[in-house]
């Protein structure tokens, strides 16, 4: 496997690796070591089927359905219960409008997040396939949230050392206006993190911050909730964001742990299909 890097902190091209084919040991401590220093991977020129990337992720670990494991059984386009479908596009092929629930889901998508936050594990690695791109807009966006926590002042890392915030899988759909029942709200409680985390692959510091962020423990609501945001603000700087323009066949791997990302607008009038694990 063959790296060439795409910023000056973080992320990756990756080459050299058939993805559709079964991977060995060696290529699978490859791609880790490699996630460990860059956090985000592209493989391009990937086309693969739906069956070949659930292999591909499933070499890693077991895989998670995330939020569909709050509507378990629903009409999907897809075959496995573990693909994740980031699209806007209906099981019978149509567009869903802008009021659907889907989305919702989908413009929560373009706030800086991190897959499954709110789960405890949450996920270690996230796999987006493109199968149809836009011709405009679209992208999606990573940031290093361990450079970004490299560059805070000292007296702000010391004042967020100790300090910890909860995450909860809808908050960033409610306030889009998704209205989730008490029973959705039960399967996924919120869960509690520290503001500083330790990145186990690379033993750097990570600010975990993000979306699902609902307020700070420690302090009140409303002082809380404006510190993670200023925070949010510091790490979604520019020096620390890395913008992947999609082609059709890229896979793109990255790090939950150490990253977050959102995706960026487009007509959503026009199909946008991407396949996640």
């Amino acid at each position: 496997m063959q790296l060439k890097p795409l910023h000056p902190l973080f992320a990756a091209e990756a080459s050299g690796v058939d993805l559709a084919r079964p991977v060995d040991a060696g290529t699978m401590r490859a791609v880790d070591d490699a996630m460990d220093k860059y956090a985000v991977l592209v493989f391009r020129g990937q086309p693969l089927t739906e069956d070949q990337q659930v292999a591909f992720a499933s070499s890693f670990g077991t895989l998670d359905a995330g939020l569909k494991k709050l509507n378990p059984g629903a009409a999907s386009r897809f075959r496995h219960e573990v693909t994740i479908d980031i699209s806007n596009v209906r099981p019978d092929g149509g567009l869903h409008g802008a009021a659907d629930r889907k989305s919702i889901s989908n413009f929560a998508n373009q706030l800086w997040h991190s897959d499954s936050s709110f789960e405890r594990p949450a996920a270690k690695y996230s796999m987006l396939h493109a199968v149809v791109v836009p011709a405009k807009g679209g992208q999606t966006e990573y940031v290093d949230l361990r450079a970004a926590y490299d560059a805070l002042p000292g007296d702000l890392k010391d004042e967020i050392a100790n300090l910890h915030s909860v995450h909860a899988a809808m908050h960033s759909r409610i306030w889009l206006g998704d209205k989730p029942t008490e029973a959705e709200l039960a399967k996924m409680p919120p869960v509690r993190w520290p503001l500083v985390r330790t990145h186990a692959g690379s033993g750097r510091k990570v600010l975990w911050v993000g979306a699902h962020a609902t307020h700070i423990v420690e302090k009140a609501i409303a002082e809380g909730r404006m510190l993670l945001l200023e925070l949010l603000e510091h790490a979604t700087q520019r020096e620390f964001v890395y913008r992947h323009e999609w082609g059709v066949g890229d896979l793109v791997i990255w790090d939950n742990r150490a990253v977050i990302h959102r995706g960026r607008r487009f007509d959503i009038t026009k199909p946008r299909e991407l396949r996640r694990t």
